[in-house]
């Protein structure tokens, strides 16, 4: 089987989510079975950099190229049996093979800010586009089959009719991890967000919580803008937090984040909504318990209440049995007193060695193995039908 597969989202620095995911399931299929070919769709050479070395691949136009519908066309004549996305706007017109788009989530119909990289014109149809669902529908039912990354967002996708096609999940999932830390070690007093600085991830919240962590520093990782830094700045002084307890890194390496990862009390955030939550999958790969939002998405990653993940409940949390405290989205307390709760005698540990247990559930093996079960299906579907096809044909003749 000739599987194709989409990495023109692979970033030519360093992994975004999209660029980690694409990449991260390539080289799990590769390394699978050599019964699947698999060739790299690139736009830029460059991007061979952060991809799996030595695998065939075409160059195609850029996924924000006006060609984009078009795709096809580039395509068919390397004769693919079947092409997957790991998103889903990938060009189908005039298509001669099995496609597989995939939906990671439903997140920008709520906040529908778009990806601040992308260029003017397509921010504005990004925009547009999470107006409404039907627009989604179309996009969805060109493909033979429809991906994504977990239970929740396959739930929501059919609550909400957004495509007629079959819908399987091939899941995100943390790097693999050799050796976990030690669960008896006692961890830092310190916590670590990954993640972006968007309003809804409701970063002002962590911060505020430091108030209530004497003793602890918050690793804030990602990069960020000096306007967004300065506000959130100002949000810790006017909620009395010291200035060395809130650490800005402005991006970091794999190496300094799974270092950090490996001596923190937690990984925490508090976003109001997520896709995923791959930085909850990471942390507990490496034995870092999480201190986060109660949603749907990461109960489904994190397990139960207590073990490797404590939740924090959103919206206005009673405090002390008085009024509802006004920070707005979960409660700084709140926040603090779950990862308080780490410190009691032997509950780090039994929260560390139970998040290595459950990141288990997540592998780029397993992922694999989902998308070229799905592929193989798709390849053979079309090729019965062809084969019909044909048989009318000559019958007919």
């Amino acid at each position: 089987m000739r599987l194709f597969m989409d990495a023109r989202y692979t970033r030519t620095d360093f992994h975004d989510g999209i660029s980690r995911y694409g990449s991260s399931l390539i080289a799990a299929v590769a390394r699978m079975s050599p019964a699947v070919e698999v060739t790299l769709v690139i736009s830029d050479e460059a991007q061979l950099n952060l991809l799996p070395p030595g695998l065939p691949w075409v160059k195609a136009t850029d996924p924000t190229s006006p060609a984009e519908p078009l795709l096809a066309r580039q395509l068919n004549p390397h004769r693919p049996d079947v092409v997957f996305s790991p998103m889903q706007t990938m060009g189908s017109a005039g298509r001669d093979y099995g496609l597989i788009l995939t939906l990671h989530d439903l997140i920008y119909y709520q906040h529908r800010t778009p990806p601040r990289d992308l260029p003017a014109p397509v921010r504005l149809l990004w925009r547009a586009f999470h107006l409404a669902y039907w627009p989604q529908r179309l996009v969805l039912d060109r493909a033979d089959a429809v991906a994504t990354v977990s239970e929740t967002t396959r739930t929501l996708m059919r609550r909400h009719r957004l495509t007629s096609r079959e819908i399987r999940i091939v899941s995100n999932a943390p790097q693999p991890v050799v050796s976990p830390r030690d669960p008896e070690l006692p961890p830092e007093k310190s916590l670590v967000y990954m993640g972006s600085f968007m309003d809804y991830k409701n970063v002002e919240t962590l911060i505020r919580a430091m108030a209530h962590l004497p003793g602890y520093r918050l690793h804030l990782l990602s990069r960020v803008s000096a306007d967004r830094e300065a506000q959130l700045a100002a949000v810790g002084r006017a909620a009395g937090v010291s200035e060395d307890a809130v650490l800005f890194h402005h991006g970091t390496s794999d190496e300094d984040y799974a270092a950090l990862l490996r001596t923190a009390t937690a990984l925490v955030t508090l976003s109001r909504a997520e896709g995923y939550g791959l930085p909850l999958a990471e942390a507990m790969a490496h034995g870092t318990p999480v201190v986060v939002s109660d949603l749907e998405i990461f109960r489904e990653i994190g397990g139960p209440d207590g073990g490797a993940a404590r939740y924090v409940p959103l919206g206005p949390v009673p405090v002390g049995g008085g009024p509802a405290a006004p920070e707005g989205d979960g409660s700084p307390s709140g926040l603090a007193a779950r990862v308080l709760e780490l410190e009691a005698p032997g509950a780090f540990a039994e929260a560390s060695r139970q998040a290595v247990a459950r990141s288990a559930a997540f592998s780029w093996d397993a992922s694999a193995r989902a998308l070229v079960d799905l592929a193989r299906e798709l390849a053979g579907r079309r090729a019965r039908a062809r084969r019909r096809a044909e048989f009318t044909a000559s019958y007919t003749g």
